[in-house]
């Protein structure tokens, strides 16, 4: 029988990678989205057919949150991450052999906004406010489920670069323009990962079975805004880039319909959990991470 992965709300940018990668490797790739010709979420049976007998279920599912934060989008972010949620568990309750790994996608922007100290998993201060409180009620109902043949981990992911979308692409036009200077302060701590480790944690979690509950997904070394805009600056070959105050930060942010706490919160997340386990970075900095993506595209 054919290995099969499953991944939940595998449409966007990273599930689109996991999936090329996990097709490369020979596994059977099924995915559940609202898109079609893919399992829909309507669909129970085929849902816990999917799972049945496959090796590890990734959800990644849930509305983007590079949206203003009007109450119906408030309620759209939320509800996608705690419906889907509940639908995978319920299912996988369901299922007579389940995964043995259920990988569920969080967000370091549970931490509070630090350009004090970093946070790790053993010491960070969860934060406040909408983006927190989603993030906080996404992991409780995540482990609300007991599941005893079936492994739970979390991923408190900071922000995925990779050459096939995510931020990569509004900030690859912001330095081409001129704009690539330092955003706000510029002291607001900048955690990242590359789209290739956070696939290489899948592979490195699901070979740990002593691996669980939440995990700070990050690089070792993240930067300062105004570090990212200079790397950024330098990988693209401009000399120059304006520097935006909060002000005009607020103004865009209006204009292009999303929120400036996706640039202005500092997230300062150090991997800990994946440092100790002996975890390996392939891009540990970020002018290897950018280099990768520039000589990709």
């Amino acid at each position: 029988m054919k290995k099969k992965i499953v991944i939940a709300g595998g449409t966007g940018f990273i599930g689109k990678y996991f999936e090329n990668k996990f097709k490369t490797l020979g596994y059977e790739v099924k995915i559940i989205s609202r898109q079609s010709p893919n399992i829909s979420w309507d669909n129970k049976h085929e849902i816990v057919d999917a799972l049945e007998n496959a090796e590890m279920l990734i959800n990644l599912a849930g509305k983007s949150v590079n949206c203003r934060y009007n109450d119906k989008n408030k309620a759209e972010i939320l509800n996608s991450r705690i419906k889907t949620t509940k639908i995978l568990g319920n299912a996988l309750s369901e299922c007579k052999n389940p995964p043995g790994l259920w990988i569920n996608s969080s967000t370091a922007t549970i931490y509070r906004h630090a350009e004090d100290r970093a946070m790790t998993e053993m010491e960070g201060e969860i934060g406040s406010g909408f983006s927190v409180d989603v993030a906080k009620q996404w992991e409780q109902t995540f482990f609300s489920f007991t599941l005893p043949k079936t492994r739970q981990v979390a991923l408190r992911i900071s922000i995925v670069l990779g050459g096939s979308g995510g931020v990569m692409t509004p900030y690859k036009y912001l330095v081409k323009f001129g704009l690539g200077g330092k955003q706000g302060s510029g002291e607001q701590m900048f955690s990242w990962i590359h789209v290739e480790d956070l696939y290489n944690i899948l592979l490195f979690i699901k070979d740990r079975e002593d691996m669980n509950g939440v995990i700070n997904c990050s690089t070792p070394n993240p930067v300062t805004n105004e570090t990212l805009m200079k790397e950024l600056r330098v990988a693209f070959n401009r000399k120059f880039g304006l520097p935006a105050a909060k002000w005009m930060l607020e103004l865009g942010a209006i204009l292009i319909r999303t929120e400036t706490e996706l640039i202005l919160k500092s997230r300062w997340v150090i991997p800990e959990k994946l440092l100790q386990y002996g975890f390996s970075f392939q891009y540990d900095t970020i002018d290897k991470a950018l280099n990768q993506i520039i000589a990709e595209n």
